[in-house]
C-alpha cells in the first residue's frame, strides 16, 4: 500500500472543488487543502507546494515544467482535472519517479460557451440588456444594435475535430453555411461532418463568424495572425473558447479598436487570469468570459470524482488514468 499524506487542491477560484467531491472517502491521515489563487511566480509556488505529496490541478491553470518539479522532491502524485494536460512535463515528472494521473469528464460544455458567444455577439445580448437595465427599450445607434440572425450566415471553423464538428452541427441546425480548415483537414472528413472544406485564406474571407477550435502547439501558436484578421470582412466575428494564443493578441486589440472587424467572443486569453490592465478588456464589441469552456457542474463533478478515485487507486498500488508523454 503506497501512502499520501497531503493534498493541495489548485486554482479553485469559484470555491467548489470539496463540495463537487466525495472527499470524505479518503482516509483520515490525508488532509486536503485547497488554494482559490493562482500564483504565477515559481518560487512562491514552490514555497507553497513544498510539504505536498499529492496535488490536483484543475486544467492548465497552473503548468508544471521540470524546472518547477525539480524542486517538489516530495511531490509523488501529479493529477491533472480531465484526461490530457500540455502544461505538464509528464515525461520530467515520470523521470523524478512521479505518478501523473488525468480524470474523467463529461460532454463538451465548451460547445455551449461558443455558441452563447456567438448568439450574444449576433444579437448584442450583453449591450441591450445594459440598455434595458438603464430605462432603455431596444437600444439604438450602434452599428450592431439591431442584430443579425445567424440563419444564412456562413460559420467558418478553424480546426473540425470533435469540439469543432459538434459546433458545426449546431451551426447546420440554424441554418448556417459551414466551411472549415485545418492543416490536415481533408475534403472528405469535412463533408462527413456536413462542411465544406477551404483554405484557410478562402475561410477568413468568406466566414461571417470565424470560431477556433485547435489544440496549442508550436505549429498552431499565432495561427491567426494580422494577415488572417484583415482578411475578414467588417461585418464578421472571431470566437476562441480554444487557447489564448492562437490569436496574435496585438494584431486582434488592433483589429477591434480601429474597427475593422465587428467584434469578438474570448474565453481565453494569453495571460490567465486575465490581469486588470489588459487592453483586451478595453475593446469594443467583446464578449469576454473567463475561460468558462470547461466550467460546467456535470464537468466539475467527474473531475473531482475522479480525482478521488485515482487517489485511491494510488493508495492501492494500482494507478489508474496515466498519462503518457
Amino acid at each position: 500500500m503506497a501512502t499520501l499524506n497531503r493534498l493541495a487542491i489548485l486554482d479553485d477560484f469559484q470555491g467548489v472543488a470539496l463540495e463537487m467531491g466525495p472527499w470524505k472517502r479518503l482516509p483520515p491521515s490525508l488532509s486536503v487543502q485547497v488554494f482559490r489563487d493562482n500564483l504565477a511566480d515559481q518560487d512562491a509556488l514552490v514555497e507553497r507546494l513544498l510539504p505536498f505529496d499529492a496535488i490536483l490541478g484543475i486544467r492548465e491553470r497552473t503548468p508544471f515544467p521540470a524546472a518547477l518539479l525539480k524542486r517538489l522532491p516530495n511531490l509523488k502524485l501529479l493529477m491533472t482535472t480531465g484526461e490530457r494536460n500540455r502544461a505538464f512535463d509528464v515525461a520530467a515528472a515520470n523521470a523524478q519517479g512521479i505518478t501523473v494521473c488525468g480524470t474523467p469528464s463529461a460532454g463538451a460544455p465548451t460547445v455551449d460557451i461558443t455558441w452563447g458567444l456567438i448568439l450574444g455577439l449576433l444579437r448584442d445580448l450583453p449591450a441591450q440588456t445594459a440598455s434595458l437595465r438603464a430605462g432603455t427599450w431596444q437600444a439604438s445607434g450602434a452599428p450592431n444594435s439591431i442584430g443579425t440572425s445567424s440563419e444564412g450566415l456562413t460559420l467558418g471553423v478553424v480546426g473540425l475535430g470533435k469540439l469543432g464538428t459538434r459546433v458545426a452541427k449546431v451551426g447546420q441546425a440554424l441554418g448556417m453555411k459551414v466551411i472549415a480548415w485545418s492543416q490536415n483537414l481533408t475534403a472528405e472528413a469535412a463533408a462527413a461532418a456536413g462542411a465544406t472544406r477551404v483554405e484557410k485564406a478562402e475561410l477568413f474571407a468568406q466566414s461571417d463568424v470565424v470560431t477556433l477550435h485547435m489544440i496549442l502547439s508550436d505549429r498552431s501558436r499565432g495561427i491567426v495572425g494580422a494577415a488572417e484578421l484583415a482578411a475578414m470582412k467588417p461585418s464578421a466575428y472571431i470566437v476562441n473558447t480554444s487557447r489564448g494564443p492562437l490569436i496574435d493578441q496585438p494584431a486582434l486589440i488592433a483589429a477591434l479598436t480601429e474597427g475593422r472587424i465587428a467584434g469578438a467572443g474570448i474565453d481565453v486569453f494569453d495571460r490567465e487570469p486575465l490581469p486588470l490592465d489588459h487592453p483586451l478588456l478595453a475593446c469594443p464589441n467583446t464578449i469576454l468570459t473567463p475561460h468558462l469552456g470547461y466550467v460546467s457542474r456535470q464537468n466539475f463533478a467527474a473531475y473531482f470524482h475522479g480525482a478521488v478515485e485515482t487517489i485511491e487507486a494510488y493508495i492501492a498500488d494500482k494507478p489508474i488514468r496515466l498519462l503518457t508523454p
